[in-house]
């Protein structure tokens, strides 16, 4: 486990020099299996945290409505991230070890520990901090969802979720973050259809989930070690052990996923079949492709480059992205925008 002394990192988009993403919606290809490499990147200067940033990726850069990835730790780190701004996206917060502080300009202060759920819709213009109250060993994963044009400017709003849905048994179950998997559903609020999951399993745990075959899904493992095999066959209903886990679910050869890259495996598949190699836990995302071209750029997701630009002229001049309270130090400054103008060029490279 890696050690460092103090510093500000970020676990949202703190790039000294954020560069454009433009992701624009297709029909998913049918079921494929790529294993999409994340890049490094060190929040918070030189000593900051490093994060593996599996999307956008530079082959896909959108799961459904899941447009940023961002997993980090295990590591030890004090945590002290300024307020800063977020628009047109839900910022979604899931922790494997430690704690961290949540502020925000709506009025919210919410620490959140493993196995809970903090959700923040940005909406129109929302700020907010984050910190760890000591130094503390931080593993987690950082996710945003992109909302549509017919929802990107809704009141910003904070959620807090202590208790979700639960569904197996003690060697092999899932918690539903975000949307419907299997008749369980999450009190999360989505503006688009999608799924978020941790699939937690013992150590030669199988376990056979059912799947929207026309949402596209992709898999991230957070610990441990799995062999993947999604299928199109006829399975129903989250099932383990041997009777009705993979080895029922044999359609071709299984993927080996460690904590690391993200396994993109497509649409038109109704069900994913996982067996732990090691103990460990894993991220299922999925939803509708997302039929919208987006620009995301720093912390702002948006439809055009001028629409950026106001943005960010908004959070170094006005006062709609509101104030954070309680937080000891100045707000984060806004980058430089790229000199050339931003435009649209598709979903994928």
């Amino acid at each position: 486990m890696a050690k460092s002394r103090p510093y500000i990192l970020g676990m949202s988009n703190l790039e000294r020099d954020p560069q454009e993403t433009i992701c624009a919606g297709t029909e998913a290809e049918g079921p494929v299996a790529e294993l999409l490499t994340g890049r490094d990147v060190v929040l918070g200067g030189t000593r900051g945290m490093k994060v593996t940033r599996t999307l956008p990726n530079r082959d896909r850069r959108m799961v459904g409505a899941w447009c940023f990835i961002d997993y980090y730790g295990p590591a030890t780190h004090l945590m002290s991230v300024p307020p800063h701004p977020h628009t047109g996206l839900q910022t979604v917060s899931w922790l494997v070890q430690g704690e961290i502080l949540h502020r925000d300009s709506v009025g919210s202060e919410q620490l959140i520990k493993p196995g809970q759920l903090n959700l923040m819709t940005a909406g129109r213009a929302i700020s907010h901090s984050e910190e760890s109250l000591r130094e503390t060993v931080l593993h987690g994963v950082q996710l945003w969802v992109a909302l549509p044009d017919s929802q990107r400017n809704v009141a910003p709003h904070f959620e807090h979720h202590q208790a979700l849905p639960v569904l197996g048994g003690a060697d092999a179950n899932v918690t539903v973050l975000m949307g419907e998997l299997d008749g369980a559903t999450s009190p999360a609020q989505t503006y688009t259809p999608l799924v978020g999951a941790e699939i937690s399993l013992d150590g030669g745990a199988e376990i056979r989930i059912p799947l929207r075959p026309d949402f596209e899904h992709a898999v991230l493992a957070l610990t441990g070690a799995f062999d993947v095999v999604s299928g199109t066959g006829t399975g129903t209903g989250t099932g383990t052990g041997t009777g009705t886990g993979i080895g029922d679910a044999q359609e071709g050869a299984a993927t080996f996923l460690e904590p690391g890259p993200l396994l993109y495996l497509g649409s038109d598949r109704d069900h994913l079949s996982l067996r732990a190699s090691r103990p460990g836990r894993l991220l299922l995302l999925g939803g509708e492709p997302f039929d919208e071209e987006i620009i995301m750029w720093w912390n702002f997701v948006g439809r055009t480059s001028e629409e950026i630009a106001a943005y960010r002229e908004e959070w170094t001049t006005g006062t709609d992205f509101g104030t954070v309270d309680g937080f000891d130090g100045a707000p984060l400054p806004a980058p430089a925008l790229p000199v050339t103008p931003m435009k649209p060029r598709g979903r994928r490279r």
